[in-house]
């Protein structure tokens, strides 16, 4: 964390891992970030295929937000306010904000950045970094890693408040501090699915501008150079028409002889797609761990999420949670502990509602029902 001054006088505070870069390609210097092509093969899926995309968008707001309880009402107060209105960078505000943010890289690259900024002593804001400019080491002992950066020459150096940063992984490796990505396994499908939608494209570009053979057939009895001349004017005649057309007029074509006009590549028939894509879909949604009819893909006509669904897409969500956790709760120990309060929280997230409120209803009266009768029953023996 660095403070300039600014035109005003008054003090602006820098973070280390959002720091302006001089150069627009400053990759190309002698920087290179650990697994940069990686990442960068997950977010050109992310941009090539909607419905990953949106897969990730759903992800992170069906986590959901969350409330932090504190052991006395001035902590409380001075905590909600803290939620509510710190800064987060890129005009944004809250700590939802700053969540859907961490949430997002977390779910894309397998790891999620972010560093709490400090001011006169006081927590100012929070915002999340990039994580493909940064490198992460093993630190001093098993239990602690080491951010790197890329300082003013290019080279990479630990960052130096390393205790205002924040780092999650998601579902880490043995030996490695990186985390694994949702998208870990789709790249090879997602090269075929591309492959087929451009030649879909390339299909229906053909069917819609279509190219023509013309073949006229002369008498035998004409020599090579009456045949190239009459060849010249068909051709002319030919493109005139087919000028007039693409301008929105109609024109007749009038040849001599014997004309065979044909559709190149007419005889053909477009493959079916739908079968391929939807296999291919089918593996790719699976990976995201959401029922497909979420994303759009109505492959059922009468497709709904059942409980089991509901079960298991709740504990995708709680494991998501718990990831991010530590990090929530560093930084709001952080804050109470710079205002002089007892540090000491709770976090509780909000409910994951993914059925009906009626079937709901009917589950827990059925519950109640049955302990009922368990209750019944002993009384009764």
């Amino acid at each position: 964390m660095k403070r300039k001054r600014s035109e005003s006088g008054q003090a602006v505070v820098a973070c280390q891992i959002r720091e302006g870069r001089g150069h627009p390609f400053g990759m190309l210097r002698t920087f290179s970030p650990l697994g940069g092509g990686e990442e960068m093969a997950y977010r050109e899926i992310r941009r090539a295929i909607p419905v990953l995309d949106a897969a990730v968008c759903k992800l992170v707001r069906l986590c959901g937000g969350f409330s932090v309880v504190c052991r006395n009402s001035r902590a409380q107060k001075r905590m909600e306010e803290f939620l509510l209105s710190v800064p987060c960078g890129h005009c944004q505000q809250g700590m939802d904000a700053f969540l859907a943010g961490y949430l997002d890289s977390l779910l894309t690259y397998g790891r999620a950045v972010g560093e709490m900024i400090l001011w006169d002593g006081r927590l100012w804001g929070i915002c999340w970094g990039d994580v493909t400019a940064l490198e992460v080491c093993d630190g001093e002992n098993a239990l602690s890693v080491e951010i790197w950066g890329p300082g003013e020459n290019g080279t990479m150096h630990p960052l130096p408040r390393q205790e205002l940063l924040l780092f999650t992984v998601l579902n880490p490796e043995v030996g490695s501090p990186y985390g694994v990505s949702i998208f870990r396994g789709m790249p090879f499908l997602a090269d075929i699915l591309m492959k087929i939608y451009a030649t879909i494209g390339s299909n229906w570009e053909r069917a819609g501008n279509v190219r023509y053979s013309v073949v006229c057939k002369g008498d035998e009895g004409l020599d090579t150079a009456a045949v190239q001349e009459r060849g010249r004017q068909v051709a002319a005649e030919w493109s005139k028409a087919m000028e007039e057309n693409q301008n929105g007029r109609v024109r007749d074509f009038v040849a001599v002889g014997d004309v065979d006009i044909s559709v190149i590549g007419g005889e053909m028939t477009m493959p079916d797609s739908e079968v391929p894509v939807r296999q291919i879909l089918e593996q790719l949604v699976a990976k995201t761990g959401l029922p497909p009819f979420m994303l759009g893909l109505n492959w059922s006509t009468t497709e709904r999420m059942s409980t089991q669904q509901a079960d298991m897409l709740t504990s995708e969500l709680w494991a998501i949670r718990r990831a991010v956790e530590p990090a929530i709760r560093k930084i709001c120990r952080t804050f109470l502990r710079l205002e002089g309060l007892d540090d000491r929280v709770t976090i509780l997230w909000d409910d994951i509602s993914l059925q009906d409120t009626m079937e709901q209803a009917k589950a827990d009266l059925y519950r109640a029902q049955a302990e009922k009768a368990r209750q019944d029953g002993k009384e009764g023996s």
